[in-house]
């Protein structure tokens, strides 16, 4: 089955199960039906995801002559908050990713500490829930090198990722989370690098996740800590991340 076809299908199942990926990149609905419906799919979601696609399967990577003329952002453009602004004054000079929760070596690592990990270099497409795409190469920390340095424990499932964005109305700070599957993908990344320079702010800056088989909701932006957990109950809303706290899928893989 080709590329295409699998995504026509999986836009058909995803469709009769309930409308799972709506506008995740803008205004919400807060309706009960609409949440309910999102959550009540989800299983179908995730049923289908794995039965087009293995979960270890390799992204479509692109060549140079297929990088978008603008990258453009999705989500919030600018980390918030005084810490993040002090940050960004001096050029993220004193920035350092926080990693604890279950591991045995917790961990703050600054950029030069990131970037002297085992890296990659990737052109993929960002697709977003909203309907858009867009080719970039990424360069970043493989997430897998930073894994083995902390040695997660083994009640370990989740990585959460805690952002310096505020975002939508209520100013909640975004926060995403993936599985250990995903964390140890090839293609997932600690970003800080687009086109070729420097991760622009509006894209992430100093530091964004990409894991490249799910949709762009997923991919946290304004990285500031990460927390390595047995399950993400008592974390914000308890589903797992910003937008799936208001009733998106976890698993938004395509």
């Amino acid at each position: 089955m080709t590329d295409n076809n699998r995504r026509r299908l999986l836009k058909g199942l995803l469709a009769s199960g309930g409308l799972l990926t709506l506008t995740g990149c803008d205004k919400l609905s807060r309706s009960d039906w609409f949440v309910d419906t999102l959550r009540s799919s989800e299983k179908l979601s995730n049923f289908a995801q794995h039965a087009i696609t293995p979960r270890k399967a390799m992204a479509k990577e692109f060549t140079r002559a297929d990088i978008s003329p603008i990258h453009r952002p999705n989500g919030s453009t600018n980390g918030s908050g005084q810490e993040y602004q002090r940050l960004a004054a001096n050029n993220f000079a004193d920035y350092a990713l926080r990693v604890d929760g279950l591991v045995k070596n917790p961990a703050r690592l600054s950029l030069n500490d990131l970037k002297a990990l085992p890296s990659r270099t990737q052109i993929t497409r960002h697709d977003c829930v909203e309907g858009w795409s867009v080719i970039g190469e990424w360069t970043g920390a493989k997430l897998s090198a930073v894994l083995e340095q902390v040695q997660p424990l083994p009640s370990a499932r989740y990585l959460v990722f805690h952002c310096a964005d505020s975002y939508g109305s209520t100013g909640s700070r975004y926060y995403e989370s993936i599985d250990m599957e995903d964390a140890y993908h090839p293609q997932t990344l600690l970003a800080y690098g687009l086109n070729g320079e420097t991760l622009p702010t509006a894209n992430g800056a100093p530091l964004r996740l990409r894991v490249e088989r799910q949709l762009g909701y997923k991919m946290a932006k304004f990285i500031m800590a990460i927390e390595v957990v047995e399950n993400f109950e008592d974390i914000e809303g308890g589903n797992g991340g910003f937008w799936e706290d208001r009733g998106y899928a976890w698993y938004a893989g395509i």
